[in-house]
């Protein structure tokens, strides 16, 4: 069985380099950003309001992480997108390729002002904000520092590298490893 988590702050490109490895590898994308932006939609919220309430109550990502592992455990393979997925194997002991995307805060904000219709200013506000919170949530409830990335098996750097040439760095490291 195939397991790749994707994680990233905002705007990094991990829905653009899951699509793509979703369309190679043949494996189900489960995104927990949409799971998330959905939950807050339902809601009638913004992300930055479900991040708050999420600091509060720490049965909102409770929920998440049992769906998530609940999801990777079962066969076939996955891709997993989101945060925290690479912590969440590995405190699960879930055999999985991690992967962490980053990119700097300019090109992030650019790519999420495209994506949400807003001004790159905003949108960089927006970004930290939503940093902020998460940084305190994932501290609080999960005990996990988003700068540590000693977990990852390949830390990619989507502002560098255009996204055929992530895809094909993964597959290089899956034919190698697996």
């Amino acid at each position: 069985m195939t397991r790749i988590t994707v994680s990233g702050l905002p705007g990094s490109g991990t829905s653009t380099l899951c699509r793509r490895l979703a369309e190679r590898t043949g494996l189900e994308h489960v995104n927990v950003g949409r799971i998330f932006r959905d939950l807050a939609a339902e809601l009638g919220v913004s992300l930055t309001e479900l991040g708050s309430r999420a600091e509060a109550d720490g049965d909102i990502d409770r929920r998440l992480d049992h769906r998530l592992t609940e999801r990777a455990r079962q066969p076939p393979g996955c891709l997993l997108e989101g945060r925290i997925t690479g912590w969440m194997m590995h405190r699960h002991d879930l055999d999985a390729l991690k992967l962490w995307v980053q990119a700097d805060l300019p090109t992030r904000a650019r790519r999420v002002a495209g994506r949400d219709g807003q001004s790159p200013e905003e949108a960089e506000t927006a970004i930290l904000a939503r940093e902020r919170s998460e940084r305190r949530r994932y501290a609080e409830h999960h005990r996990i520092d988003l700068s540590d990335l000693s977990i990852y098996d390949l830390v990619l750097h989507s502002d560098r590298t255009d996204p055929e040439g992530l895809v094909r760095r993964v597959e290089l490291w899956l034919e190698g490893c697996g």
